[in-house]
């Protein structure tokens, strides 16, 4: 449960949620509380301003009496849950209320020294919560008069109080909320996975050809969706690739393991002469040679297939090896009456791996003169360049069909399906010539027109 992506998800949003949450009441808190003040004191401010005017009101009906006007000013005011007094060299003139002596001298003691500016104190010893006063400060014929305006913050103090308590309620709240909102969009957004696990359980590999459908999921799950079709996709070819490979090999197999069979059977029925003995053993010994040279040719591939092949590199002559498979080949080519030509273009150096590069060639050789027919013709040309070599193989066979042509470098693939298995060929010699110029990152590319031969050019970079 705790590490389903689900769950982590829903953590992940309602602690993201929480703390953005407990932020914002942070921000909320801390402007609300600094607002409260700021309206106080504005309040007290006005407050002390009245007091002042008052006080000189009181002064010119009173004809400079002191003490009558700052009574008469302050029994004027009303502030609520606050004071107002009126002070003057360190002694308290008059007050709304009875106010503590020390309270008031620590409003002087603040305000000492002010110039006759209005003044924002605070004061943390008055009251439970403390309070803010607000000073101003006149000079009346000589003397120095201070007007403050007082209120406590036990009122603010307790909107802040309840301002808290309605927080730390909606904060469990609204994370409980957050979490069953998160569960449900992380169920809502990954249902489409459990969609395609579903589907994906369902595929096996005799259904290689079935695809998972999205539906209208979003971008992010159709390209997974997409991305594990074309994954199905190339499963079901290798499949399909894998059961033509294994049919064809089989049936290879089968025909001379059956006339092996055949003929040792027939042989042992009953006495034979030692030339009798000898012919069947004849034919015994070429059929398993065509088995060997398949298995080897199959062993090869699956190795190719797997990277377990390594080249061995070495230094040679290209035109030299050109001219020693035409050599060896010339004897096939003689047999049926076929011309075997060979142009190179001087020497050509060439680093790579020898035997597999002379097996290239043999398999290209071998191919055209196998499907040139009688008074034909097979070139074969090197050509070399700084960057890459040219090795080319063309014959004046039949050609090879359009629609064959792009499968004539697949395993057990016959352009003419009418030649025989029996003169040899397995339909792997120009799968092996695609794997060795490949290992020697080159390429090979067929060129055929029907009825006017077939091309096959080999190039390999220097």
């Amino acid at each position: 449960m705790l590490s389903s992506l689900r769950f982590r998800i829903t953590a992940w949003y309602a602690a993201f949620f929480s703390l953005l949450f407990a932020l914002f009441s942070l921000f909320l808190y801390q402007f609300l509380a600094h607002s409260l003040v700021s309206r106080l004191d504005e309040e007290l401010l006005s407050q002390a301003d009245t007091v002042a005017a008052l006080f000189d009101d009181e002064m010119d009906e009173t004809h400079g009496d002191i003490a009558a006007s700052a009574r008469d000013a302050v029994a004027n005011m009303r502030i609520p849950g606050g004071h107002a007094a009126i002070l003057a060299e360190g002694r308290i003139l008059a007050a709304t209320a009875p106010m503590a002596a020390p309270e008031l001298r620590a409003i002087l003691a603040e305000a000492a020294g002010n110039s006759g500016e209005d003044r924002l104190l605070g004061l943390p010893r008055i009251g439970p919560q403390g309070a803010r006063a607000a000073v101003h400060a006149a000079r009346r014929e000589g003397q120095l008069f201070l007007m403050a305006a007082v209120a406590p913050l036990d009122s603010i103090a307790g909107e802040l109080r309840l301002v808290r308590r309605s927080l730390g309620f909606a904060l469990p709240l609204l994370i409980a909320l957050a979490a069953l909102g998160g569960y449900w969009v992380s169920s809502r957004g990954l249902a489409p996975v459990g969609w395609m696990a579903e589907q994906a359980r369902q595929i096996t590999g005799n259904s290689l050809d079935r695809r998972l459908e999205i539906g209208n999921a979003a971008h992010e799950l159709k390209a997974l969706a997409e991305s594990f079709n074309e994954l199905l996709a190339r499963l079901d070819q290798s499949f399909d690739t894998m059961k033509r490979f294994v049919a064809d090999a089989s049936h290879e197999l089968r025909t001379p393991i059956a006339v092996i069979r055949g003929e040792a059977d027939v042989t042992l029925s009953r006495d034979r002469s030692p030339a009798e003995y000898q012919a069947a053993l004849t034919l015994i010994l070429d059929e398993s040679r065509r088995i060997s040279r398949l298995v080897n040719d199959l062993l090869n591939l699956a190795r190719a297939d797997a990277g377990d092949v390594k080249l061995r590199l070495e230094e040679f002559y290209m035109n030299d090896l050109a001219a020693d498979c035409c050599r060896s080949m010339q004897s096939l080519a003689s047999a049926r009456r076929i011309e075997l030509q060979c142009s190179t273009d001087g020497d050509v150096p060439y680093r790579g791996d020898e035997e597999l590069l002379r097996r290239l060639l043999v398999n290209l050789l071998d191919n055209a003169i196998g499907y040139s027919l009688p008074g034909g013709k097979v070139a074969v040309a090197l050509e070399a360049t700084d960057a890459a070599l040219c090795l080319t193989v063309s014959d004046t066979g039949p050609g090879i069909a359009p629609e064959a042509a792009p499968h004539v470098f697949d395993r057990f693939y016959r352009a003419d399906q009418a030649r025989s298995r029996d003169e040899g060929g397995f339909g792997l010699g120009l799968a092996i010539v695609k794997w060795i110029a490949e290992s020697h990152r080159g390429s090979v590319k067929l060129t055929s027109k029907l009825g006017a031969g077939a091309t096959f050019t080999v190039t390999l970079p220097r």
